[in-house]
């Protein structure tokens, strides 16, 4: 007569179940990985590559003076900085194509909403915001730094 050993099902499937339950236990996890795939696309779409995260935000390194980051909490928000007196054409150019990918509006309808709100917060000193179809573009200067002259960013409204 054989003899079966019994053993709960928890001592077998211990392993898998503290690998799962530690998974549970991680707030961004779940958010982390589509994140993750909106900076790789909108990466490639400008040349760029995916550098470090840093709690919501993934930095995106390009050569220049343009610096990128895609942040994702409610709603994902790119992020575009420049150091020059004047964003090039560049900025605009590559800020509207990764826009494109995050709000789907067309990096051509984009590009002028950006640069009207870049054009009215250097006129007016103060930070410009544009609300679009579900979507907002908004831009900040600072003439006076030389580490960071402007700052736009493109994301969708949440809904409320």
């Amino acid at each position: 007569m054989r003899r079966v050993l019994a053993m709960p099902i928890f001592a077998v499937r211990r392993p898998l179940f503290l690998a799962l339950a530690g998974l549970l236990l991680l707030p961004g996890v779940a958010r982390a990985e589509p994140c993750d795939d909106l900076a790789r696309q909108i990466a490639g779409a400008i040349g760029g590559k995916v550098g470090k995260r840093s709690g919501p935000s993934i930095d995106i390194r390009l050569a220049g003076p343009i610096r990128f980051d895609v942040t994702c909490r409610a709603e994902p928000i790119v992020q575009a900085t420049s150091a020059e007196p004047s964003p090039s054409a560049a900025f605009f150019r590559d800020l509207a194509a990764a826009s494109e990918l995050l709000v789907g509006e067309p990096a051509a309808r984009v590009e002028p909403i950006i640069a009207d709100a870049y054009r009215t917060a250097l006129s007016e000193r103060r930070k410009s915001f544009i609300q679009q179809n579900g979507w907002s573009a908004s831009c900040y200067t600072d003439p006076g730094s030389s580490t960071m002259r402007t700052l736009c960013s493109v994301g969708r409204i949440p809904p409320q």
